[in-house]
């Protein structure tokens, strides 16, 4: 399992709501997306106000770089003037206190989950 961290700078003016509107127009491609386990729209608080960023759990870098094109990356630059930085992680465990679990991922992907007291 990986983690895409996807982030781009904003336009000068852009703001939340207007982000917010936008991201509501991709949800259902992003829904749509049987490879993507899992995707959370971010918006820079702080030293990260005017940057945007995306949180991706993909199954493999070739998962996330087949929904990422070219087309994509054109998309973001014509609506934020810029290319977005993508960088790769391995997701090596994940608490989810929601759900009450821990989930591991071995080197090859293979799944183990624990409950959390």
């Amino acid at each position: 399992m990986i983690v895409e961290l996807v982030t781009f700078t904003f336009p000068a003016g852009h703001d939340r709501e207007s982000e917010l509107e936008a991201v509501r127009g991709v949800t259902a491609k992003w829904a749509a997306n049987k490879e993507l386990v899992r995707k959370h729209f971010l918006w820079g608080l702080g030293e990260a106000a005017g940057t945007g960023a995306g949180f991706y759990i993909w199954p493999s870098i070739e998962a996330a770089e087949r929904a990422h094109g070219d087309e994509w990356r054109e998309a973001v630059k014509k609506r934020t003037g810029g290319y977005p930085t993508i960088r790769y992680f391995d997701l090596m465990t994940l608490v989810d206190n929601e759900r009450g679990a821990i989930t591991e991922w071995d080197a090859a992907g293979k799944t183990r989950q624990h409950e959390t007291v």
